[in-house]
Formats: C-alpha cells, structure tokens, sequence
C-alpha cells in the first residue's frame, strides 16, 4: 500500500522546500483536538488549552473535523494554484491565497472529511450537481449533528463558512499560535534550507530521503513513492513538486494528491521517529505472525530463553517440522533472533521488537 506522485518530466527548479504557517496551524489544531497522537506536545496542549478563552474553545469544537479525523486540504491553498505556487511567509498571505479559491475548490476540499467526492480524479462539485449533494450531506449526518450543520451551512452560504473560517483562524493566531509559529519558524526554515542544499548537492533521491525513509524515489518509473496506511495516485502533469515541513505533525507524514493540485509531501521534522520506520508490508507481517494460537504459545516459551526446535516440539507436543513451520513465520516477521552453539540452533523472541510494536503499530497508522 502506498501514495504514488508521478514526477515524469520535473525539472529541479520545480521543486521547493517551504514552511507553510497555516498548514502548521493546521497540526496545532489537531494536536489539540487528539493529544493522544502526540504525547511529545502534551505539555504544550496543556498549557494552550489552560489559557484558551472558552468561547474560542467552542468555536474550535464546530469544525474540528477539518483537522481531527482528516487534514483538509484548505489548510495548504497554494497547492491549488498548480506548479509554481509557493506557501507565503505569513499566516495573513496564506489566508489571502485561501481567499482566492474559488467556492467549487473551497467546497469541495471542505467536504474532504465526508470521503463523499472523488480525490485523485475529476468529479462533480456537490455546489452544482444535486447527486453529490445529497451524498455529502448523507455522509455529514453520518459523522454526527455538527458535521451536518456545518454541510449544510457551507452548501447554502460558501461565503459566510469562508468568513467564518478566517476569522476563526485569525482568532487562533492571535490567542495562541503566533507565538507558536515564532518558535518553531526558524526550525522549519533551517530544515528547509538544509533540504534545498541537499537536493542541489545530492539530487532527490536524497534530499527525499532525508524527508523520511518512507518516501523513496523509483528513478526507473519516475515515481515517488510514499509507504502509507492506503492507497493513491497524483501527478505533477506541467507543475512542480512542494515539500513542506511541519514541527507539530509526528507521526503524520500527509501527502497532498488531490486531482488537478500541485502534489505536496508535509513531513514531520525533529520527530522520534525511527532511522528506518518500520514498513506497512512488515508490520504486517508481525501482526499476522502474532495472531496465530500456537506462535503465541511459542512466544511465551522463546521470551524467557532461547530453544532449539527439537526442545520445542517436546514441550509443546508438536513435530520438529510444523515447530520450524511456525519459527519460520516469526523470523520473517523479525521477531526471532537465532544463534549456535555447537551443532543446535537456538531460537528466541526479540522482546525489544515485540514490545516495539505497540509505537510502530501506531506510527505506521498515522502515517
């Protein structure tokens, strides 16, 4: 599973390595709305939330499905411009670009959270084709009554959500985020030049591999290639290629590949991340290794002390060769370390990649 960007005919000019204020304001938001995604920003959650004035915080609760489940696409407007267009240096310039979609994009990357309009292909608008409205407004009610109103609102009166939403924005600049952002923008735009330096020096297959080792380039098929949790396809056609860092994301690595938008990879920088995060294939691979009743009693017995295979057969009541059926399993998964000694070959559970799999579980989802 993974988000593929075809970057066919990308000239090195065309790629950009920018920080984007809304788009952090977007992972405030969030960090806020689900802390236990991040409990590396906890301290800072809590501070923000002692402070907040109880009418912003309701505000904030209205529309949260913009940046609780989903991570609207609003939040980066310059990718709708196509190649070329870059994040502005403040929050007032992104709003303005926000300000400049026009209400068929601004719907329809609003109502991203309903999954009700295609993504990575064309589609009708849900502003002008009744089939599409009726859609959105039947997903909305399914994700419960705020969701609702908040479609039906955007779909009777664009402008009045759009008002709503920059002066909400604006509001959270000014109670909280401004002072985020000063922080965290000389971080960002040191990763940022960094990354540029990089990809003038090393090309992009490196400076993509310093963004994480989940992305990868495919120099054979000119493709980007980007492990995730699903599935999705966009293309640079005539434009360029943004990649944006984001000091509050982890472990959220988003790719932007709405049909018809400049693809945007928005990376976490300064994370716990892994060297090399554990592959969606590979967690896989464990989970399903683990789930089987009678590796789960091997576990048991290889956790406290290496075994060899006939040891093991004798203590379980099973055959040497369906043991070494089931420790082939573990091994492949990554989770057996072996040894010799003499003429035995001694099995044992990696506890240190076992009890790891609980953060890589959650990583690999988030992702």
């Amino acid at each position: 599973m993974s988000v593929t960007i075809d970057i066919s005919g990308l000239r090195r000019e065309r790629v950009a390595v920018v920080p984007s204020p809304l788009a952090e304001l977007c992972m405030a938001l969030h960090a806020l709305a689900e802390p236990g995604h991040h409990p590396g920003l906890q301290g800072w959650a809590t501070g923000v939330t002692a402070r907040l004035d109880p009418h912003l915080a309701d505000r904030m609760c209205e529309a949260d499905f913009l940046w609780r489940t989903t991570f609207s696409d609003l939040f980066l407007p310059y990718a709708a411009a196509g190649g070329g267009a870059l994040p502005g240096a403040t929050l007032a310039e992104e709003l303005d670009l926000l300000d400049k979609l026009s209400d068929e994009q601004f719907v329809d990357a609003a109502l991203e959270f309903t999954c009700a309009l295609p993504y990575s292909a064309p589609g009708a608008c849900a502003l002008t084709d009744p089939a599409s409205r009726r859609r959105a407004l039947e997903l909305a009610a399914a994700r419960g009554p705020r969701a609702a109103e908040f479609t039906e609102r955007l779909l009777a009166e664009p402008p009045r959500i759009r008002a709503w939403l920059r002066q909400f924005l604006e509001d959270c600049d000014e109670a909280f985020f401004a002072g985020t952002w000063s922080r965290l923008r000389r971080q960002l735009e040191a990763d940022a030049r960094r990354k540029t330096d990089l990809l003038g020096r090393r090309g992009l297959t490196e400076a993509l591999a310093s963004v994480s080792p989940a992305v990868t380039l495919d120099e054979a098929s000119g493709r980007i290639v980007i492990d995730k949790l699903g599935h999705g396809h966009t293309s640079i056609r005539a434009g360029g290629l943004l990649l944006v860092p984001t000091s509050l994301g982890w472990p959220h690595l988003m790719v932007l590949h709405r049909y018809g938008w400049q693809p945007v990879i928005h990376y976490p920088v300064g994370s716990p991340e892994l060297t090399v995060p554990t592959s969606v294939e590979q967690l896989t691979l464990r989970m399903t290794a683990l789930s089987h009743p009678v590796r789960m009693r091997l576990c048991r017995s290889l956790a406290r002390s290496a075994f060899t295979t006939s040891e093991l057969a004798q203590t379980h009541g099973m055959t040497p060769p369906e043991i070494s059926r089931h420790l082939g399993v573990l091994k492949k998964a990554g989770l057996l370390t072996t040894r010799r000694r003499g003429r035995y070959v001694l099995h044992q559970l990696d506890v240190t990649m076992v009890a790891r799999l609980g953060s890589d579980f959650l990583e690999g989802i988030l992702r």
